[in-house]
């Protein structure tokens, strides 16, 4: 994911904000209007600065905020170049009239506080500046109730837009639709999902189950040729590309949504706002944002994997069983050796079952790492 930055460089704000992406992986380009100082990025590859050395300062009058619009061939050229996938304004005065004038979208805008309390008072010209930069931007982000009351002075914009809320919606009121919003791109693990969907389908085929698929990308042709072979069409929708501003419609549309890879949780974090559970994978910063059995459910591809390590050991252990015990020669021991680490392989195998009641990933994983390189090691000597 690549984020353009419309922010003082300076500011410890800033730092924080591109530290705290830029240790998610994701790029960060920050473009600043006054001269950049600090030395705060240095060693951090995914974090670039671009500035355009002009004197700010915070008392500066409507008209010479003029000035800031020379910044807006450069900001272009950077889109352009760097692609980015959001512009994040920071300010929504200065930086703000910069990300509205750039024609971007998605634009979010940041309100720190005199750009809403102080900035809007100073003249007509200054508040209509602030409305102007509102209402072209998307999202409007805000760090306290306070100032968000503020900041909805100047806009008609619901800025709490991610709530529970009545909406027309694509499925009959008693369907139990599972869906998620992403991007139909590979690492997001949308395959996974419909192939998931396929096997709670089959087993509670009483149930009206659906599946929601909000969201374009170039895996879309390859997820909808998938339903067709796993014969869900009739049950999935697939919406493509939908505005942002409608996002929050489709998340009320959803009983429970499901995301299996985020950097942050974005989606998980809308979702919860519209009062709906959420099942996600522990990847990424997903698990920061769900309180496993409060506010969703927690799942892990180690889990899985280890449940497969438990599989393959307890076929391992019925065949060397065999192997080694003649049941028909009143069950000579051929290996006293073999029978001993059979032993040993058996107690940990009932130790893993009664642990499954305490916790189940990390007994599984265990499973899932001691169980296959034991049976790897030893299956020319059973013949399995």
């Amino acid at each position: 994911m690549k984020i353009l930055l419309l922010s003082d460089p300076n500011s410890v704000h800033t730092i924080k904000w591109a530290k705290s992406l830029a240790q998610n992986d994701i790029d960060i380009i920050i473009f600043g209007l006054g001269n950049f100082v600090v030395k705060d990025y240095d060693g951090i590859s995914n974090i670039q600065v671009k500035t355009l050395n002009e004197t700010v300062t915070r008392n500066e009058g409507a008209f010479s905020k003029l000035k800031y619009l020379k910044a807006l061939p450069t900001i272009n050229q950077i889109i352009k170049d760097f692609k980015p996938d959001i512009v994040h304004a920071h300010y929504a005065s200065s930086y703000g009239l910069l990300g509205a004038l750039s024609g971007f979208y998605p634009f979010v805008l940041s309100v720190w506080g005199g750009d809403v309390f102080s900035f809007p008072h100073k003249s007509l010209l200054h508040k209509m500046i602030l409305q102007y930069n509102l209402k072209k931007s998307d999202k409007i982000l805000s760090t306290s109730h306070v100032m968000a009351k503020e900041t909805k002075l100047y806009t008609n914009k619901d800025i709490e837009q991610f709530k529970p809320m009545e909406v027309k919606s694509l499925f009959e009121k008693d369907d139990i639709v599972i869906g998620t919003v992403k991007t139909l791109e590979e690492k997001y693990g949308i395959e996974y999902l419909i192939r998931a969907f396929k096997i709670v389908r089959d087993k509670y085929s009483d149930l009206p189950l659906k599946l929601l698929i909000v969201g374009a990308g170039s895996l879309e042709i390859s997820l909808k040729n998938s339903t067709k072979e796993l014969n869900i069409t009739e049950e999935t929708i697939f919406t493509g590309k939908v505005p942002f501003t409608d996002v929050p419609k489709y998340h009320n549309m959803i009983s429970v949504s499901v995301s299996n890879s985020e950097s942050f949780g974005v989606a998980i974090i809308e979702a919860s706002s519209c009062a709906k559970p959420v099942v996600l994978s522990i990847v990424g910063g997903l698990p920061e944002v769900v309180e496993d059995g409060v506010s969703g459910f927690v799942g892990s591809l180690l889990t899985h994997l280890g449940i497969v390590g438990f599989g393959l050991f307890f076929v391992y252990l019925y065949l060397a069983i065999k192997k080694k015990f003649n049941i028909y020669s009143n069950l000579q021991i051929n290996n006293l050796l073999s029978l001993y680490s059979l032993m040993i392989f058996s107690g940990i195998f009932l130790v893993a079952c009664a642990g499954v009641f305490i916790s189940w990933t990390p007994i599984w994983f265990l499973m899932g790492l001691v169980f296959p390189p034991f049976i790897i090691k030893n299956r020319k000597e059973y013949n399995i």
